[in-house]
């Protein structure tokens, strides 16, 4: 086969283009420009230009972004295969095809724009079908809006707006419909938003997510009684929500009654390729028109979605922008018409097979899990698949029980479903990180709250989701659901241990995923708001970094960077083992100490400053009260120093020492004499807490005690309730003043042996002598 010269030769050109971008030539005229270059032309841009190496490296850094960013935050890539490439293929094909010559482009994007309608229309089922390419999935359902229009009023073509004030239009939209679709569809075609009526879905019978056909009947004929003009209704064949698909058939009839026309969209079209389709979904191949979004459903980058539709004046087409004369607007077509042709129709079956088989496998593992709560359209071909955790508030005290039912009940407790959706927001977030391939999000309905969805048709060609993920996604659930169990058990026995502290104040905060929220208390007589606001969160700040230092499972932190409450501690999720008394009793007491150390240093500057000036006080005073001792002739310096020679004069060194501790002064006297003699007192050892829990070797902090666990051996199981015994045996704690050590007891006794063998000493204080300085003064007194 013969190849284009024009492709063969596009390297040599682009070669000899940037060649003459180094014309000596140019360089002198650029030089000679730059004289009256302009200053406010942007840095890329001043110059000759850059080389395509920088360029390249510029778009590599934009797409992939800093090292620091990919480590903190991971992102999912999207999985471009072959398919992918004849897609990005198509879009640098259909720029070299626009510069061909005007009757050979003609002829070129008609046979691409008919060839891929066709094929569209044969796979889809729908027969006879016009399509339009666009870019914005929103944008085919704007243009046929449009076609009504121009269809449904004759002069609006010459008239413009002011026909729609006879009859004003109306669109007939469902309540689970994309959110903001109508407000976009009344901006686009500059109509009221009274021109759009929301139709709500089923109550009492039938999906929930379902439109209600008996209401859209009514609501109809109430607006033909007003003078309105019934223009459209959007349907959903796979909601984006639950993805439940509408009655489309009794919608249809109803259409027609009203001469209506009848949109339909949504992810369960995909299934119309099969070869099995529901009758739900196949009724959507005789509606009006119908959009389709192929990039998702493919794994296709970059491709336009496609609206097709049925009509038989090509000029009403044409005026709503349907269709195009301009050749380069057919263009949009050339992706898919690569793409296409590749996969074949066995390969576009098989991707969206291949989706519903996954859905599937993770709907029947769902059924056999407890605490799992399904919400399905079709238990045998649902494409989407949404749950949530939930647990029968009779049973909340039981640690299993098996589902009674597959649907999603609504909790009776308001405050109940708040922290549902809460632990669900949670647990969908915990699974789109854990397994990203499969691609789970988090869903807000309006009848079940918040939920997690798995839409493998919109995710799993991109992702390139597999079987193996799937069970992965299930391991994961089944890890989480016990943490969720017993997050939920003891957040009631969390609020009522911390409403029994007095020092701790319980902060309700529905929006947390986690055991619950505390603040320490603090009690101060400042007046000052601020100064009581800054040193509340100084002592919370300091009690979370105490607690994080602390060797236990648990995960504190300062809540939602948005939202959550200020100088508060934020427990994370929890497991059954946990010991709430224990964690309650460790952050008051941390508190309470935190507290303490920042009263101290808070009243030290005060202290010291009141100590020193008292000092000085004191200190002039035993100035003066010396030199009326001394006399005044000791004072003179030549007649002083021949006295003080004759007569020296005996004075003990007289100073004062601050205690910090007390905050009060005391004499340096009996420091003096105490070093003198040779004696020191020995401080007392530091009290152990009552309250320190006894934990063995390797467990963690907050644990509640495993005596009783199978895992540890009946000898280790005995010799630890041993040591227990012992340590509750020990007689109870004294005061650091009269608690007395080992070493004090032996001086006692030494003490007892001096008095029986002097007789004419003074009395001795063992408890301030060493065994040393007792021998030596009892052979002292011997002698």
């Amino acid at each position: 086969q013969m190849v284009d010269p024009t492709l063969a030769e596009m390297g040599k050109n682009l070669n000899e283009a940037m060649k003459m971008l180094e014309d000596n030539q140019r360089k002198v005229e650029e030089e000679n420009e730059k004289k009256y270059a302009r200053k406010d032309i942007p840095g890329p841009l001043q110059g000759s230009g850059q080389d395509m190496v920088s360029i390249l490296q510029l778009v590599q850094n934009l797409m992939h972004g800093e090292e620091e960013e990919e480590t903190s935050q991971s992102y999912r890539l999207q999985n471009v295969g072959e398919q992918g490439h004849m897609a990005l293929l198509g879009h640098s094909l259909a720029a070299y095809i626009s510069v061909l010559d005007r009757e050979r482009l003609r002829k070129l994007t008609t046979r691409i724009l008919s060839d891929t309608t066709l094929w569209l229309c044969r796979l889809f089922r729908y027969e006879n079908g016009s399509a339009y390419y666009h870019e914005d999935d929103r944008e085919g359902l704007l243009k046929i809006c449009r076609l009504v229009i121009h269809t449904r009023y004759e002069d609006y073509t010459l008239e413009g707006f002011n026909v729609l004030y006879t009859k004003q239009p109306v669109i007939y939209i469902s309540s689970a419909a994309r959110t903001g679709l109508g407000q976009a569809l009344c901006n686009q075609l500059g109509l009221p938003l009274s021109c759009m009526c929301r139709v709500p879905c089923n109550t009492m019978f039938g999906s929930q997510h379902q439109m209600d056909v008996a209401l859209l009947d009514r609501l109809i004929k109430d607006d033909v009684e007003f003078g309105k003009l019934p223009l459209l209704l959007v349907a959903n064949a796979g909601t984006p929500g639950a993805g439940h698909t509408d009655k489309l058939g009794r919608l249809k009839e109803l259409c027609e009654q009203h001469k209506m026309w009848l949109h339909v969209e949504g992810v369960n079209l995909a299934t119309l390729a099969l070869g099995y389709v529901s009758s739900s979904v196949l009724a959507a191949t005789k509606c009006d028109s119908m959009t389709l979004t192929l990039g998702s459903w493919l794994g296709l980058p970059a491709v336009p979605a496609v609206t097709l539709y049925r009509h038989e004046d090509p000029s009403l087409s044409l005026a709503a922008g349907l269709t195009s004369s301009q050749p380069v607007e057919k263009l949009r077509a050339l992706p898919l018409w690569l793409s296409l042709q590749y996969l074949g129709h066995d390969g576009i079956v098989e991707r969206i097979k291949h989706a519903s088989q996954l859905s599937q496998r993770l709907l029947e593992n769902l059924k056999n899990l407890d605490f799992i709560k399904t919400s399905v359209e079709d238990e045998l071909s649902s494409p989407v698949v949404v749950f949530k955790f939930f647990q029968e508030y009779s049973n909340r005290g039981q640690t299993s029980h098996a589902a009674q039912a597959s649907t999603i009940q609504h909790p009776i407790i308001s405050n109940e479903g708040h922290i549902y959706d809460t632990f669900n927001q949670w647990l969908g977030e915990q699974l789109a990180q854990l397994v990203p391939a499969s691609g789970v999000d988090v869903v807000e309905l309006e009848d079940e709250g918040t939920c997690v969805r798995f839409s493998p048709l919109m995710t799993s060609a991109v992702l390139g989701t597999e079987i193996q993920d799937i069970d992965h996604l299930v391991d994961c659930l089944k890890m989480k659901i016990p943490v969720l169990t017993s997050t939920l058990q003891l957040r009631e026995e969390f609020e009522q241990e911390v409403r029994r502290t007095v020092s701790l104040l319980y902060i309700e905060d529905l929006g947390w995923p986690g055991l619950g929220v505390v603040r320490y208390n603090y009690h101060s007589d400042e007046k000052n708001d601020d100064k009581q606001e800054k040193e509340l969160e100084k002592i919370n700040t300091e009690l979370l970094k105490k607690l994080n230092e602390l060797e236990s499972d648990l995960t504190f932190s300062l809540g939602p960077e948005f939202g959550g409450q200020k100088n508060c501690v934020y427990i994370g999720m929890v497991t059954e083992d946990l010991d709430v008394s224990e964690l309650v009793e460790t952050i008051a007491a941390t508190g309470r100490e935190i507290e303490e150390n920042s009263r101290l240093l808070e009243n030290m500057t005060e202290v010291v400053r009141k100590g020193i000036q008292e000092a000085q006080l004191q200190l002039q005073k035993a100035n003066e009260e010396r030199l009326l001792e001394e006399g005044l002739l000791r004072q003179i310096p030549v007649v002083g120093s021949v006295l003080n020679w004759f007569s020296p004069f005996q004075a003990s060194p007289k100073g004062r020492t601050f205690n910090l501790t007390a905050g009060s002064l005391e004499s340096t006297e009996s420091m003096y004499v105490s070093k003198a003699q040779g004696t020191g007192s020995t401080p007392p050892p530091t009290p152990t807490s009552s309250l320190a829990k006894q934990r063995l070797p390797g467990q963690k902090a907050f644990k509640r005690s495993l005596r009783n666990s199978d895992g540890f051996s009946e000898t280790s199981s005995i010799s630890h309730c041993d040591d227990l015994d012992k340590l509750d045996q020990r007689p109870p704690n004294v005061s650091p003043g009269q608690e007395q050590g080992p070493l004090e007891m032996e001086r006692a006794e030494e003490q007892k042996e001096v008095v029986q063998a002097k007789t004419d000493t003074e009395d001795i204080h063992s408890d301030q002598s060493p065994p040393d300085c007792t021998k030596a003064e009892e052979q002292a007194s011997l002698r």
